[in-house]
């Protein structure tokens, strides 16, 4: 029996996804395991280079761009595993980590999800590694910048635990999903991953509901990778950024009360306004280029604006989401 499903979903990252899949061959031993790619319709040879590098690989090839969330579904589908890894195209395996993952999954049956140690390029540890489910609260504190003034402060730094410096194991909210293992079991009862989300935040929704079922979601340390984070999403950062804040509203929306949602989005739009200012004076000082600040200032009023009035224009995918959308209380599955 396979061990492992790891699940990769790439859009013209060709170069990162070469070395990411060569870190997992290369630093995956010990264990059976599978690879699948998904892509979401790449115009740069990622295909073409997975088939001539790698052509154990297993390849799903999309017409169209079908987002993060569903690409990663429909994967999931054809996932023979007892466990399932999302693992993002721009990271790169150290030292056996998914071994390591798998060996501690199953030492700790309680964990429907485990995450592990993530690294920037340079060695020190990535800020979003784990972290606490949106809030009202934790909206507030990210704000204002107060996590940013108090990092070491276990209520200012909550929602990204920045006082913390995750060299033990311990029980947590949510993982990131950029490295994620997923036992299949709890994926058979609860559903995969929710396709209202088209990226971000639906790895937060699903350590949710795994939770809500009576399962636990750990953080390890034996695991380690590189994370180069947001290789993707910078081709059109402005749309992703906005879908980012779309995101945790649905979030809101689906597992919060009407008046937190309210709430919600006031503060986000107070996160985009605080910021213009901000940005203009980096212009002023020579810290950011003129066009840059512009862009920025310009996402910025529109997010803002979108909060406040229809927050739903957030959304790269706000065609397919209705009021009538979200109503339903099961989970959409993929599509083949």
């Amino acid at each position: 029996m396979i061990d492992v499903s790891i699940v990769i979903v790439g859009w013209n990252v060709r170069d990162l996804l070469r070395n990411c899949l060569d870190s997992v061959y290369k630093q995956t031993e010990g264990i059976r395991y599978e690879v699948i790619y998904v892509d979401n319709a790449s115009h740069d040879e990622s295909i073409e280079m997975v088939k001539e590098s790698f052509p154990e690989t297993i390849i799903i090839t999309n017409t169209t761009n079908q987002g993060f969330v569903k690409a990663n579904n429909q994967g999931f589908e054809i996932a023979k595993g007892r466990y399932v890894l999302l693992l993002n195209s721009d990271t790169i395996i150290l030292d056996n980590a998914i071994a390591k993952t798998v060996a501690f999954a199953d030492s700790h049956t309680e964990a429907a999800a485990v995450g592990c140690k993530v690294l920037n390029p340079d060695g020190t540890p990535q800020a979003i590694t784990c972290f606490m489910f949106p809030s009202v609260l934790n909206l507030l504190l990210s704000s204002t910048y107060l996590y940013k003034i108090f990092p070491k402060s276990k209520f200012f730094g909550r929602e990204l635990m920045t006082w913390w410096d995750k060299n033990e194991v311990r029980e947590v909210d949510a993982v990131a999903g950029c490295y994620m293992l997923v036992r299949k079991e709890a994926i058979d009862q609860i559903g995969v991953l929710d396709q209202r989300y088209f990226i971000y935040a639906e790895e937060t929704d699903w350590c949710y509901r795994l939770q809500e079922k009576g399962w636990k979601v750990l953080f390890t340390p034996e695991s380690e990778i590189i994370h180069y984070g947001g290789q993707t999403t910078k081709q059109i950062a402005a749309k992703f950024r906005l879908q980012l804040s779309g995101s945790i509203l649905i979030f809101m929306k689906l597992h919060r009360s009407k008046l937190s949602f309210l709430f919600a989005r006031i503060l986000i739009a107070l996160f985009f306004f605080l910021r213009i200012p901000l940005w203009l004076a980096k212009t002023l000082v020579g810290k950011s280029s003129y066009k840059e600040s512009i862009a920025t200032v310009k996402t910025y009023l529109l997010g803002g604006f979108y909060c406040l009035t229809n927050w739903k224009k957030l959304l790269i995918n706000k065609e397919v989401l209705n009021e009538e959308t979200f109503e339903k209380k099961t989970v959409p599955i993929a599509s083949k």
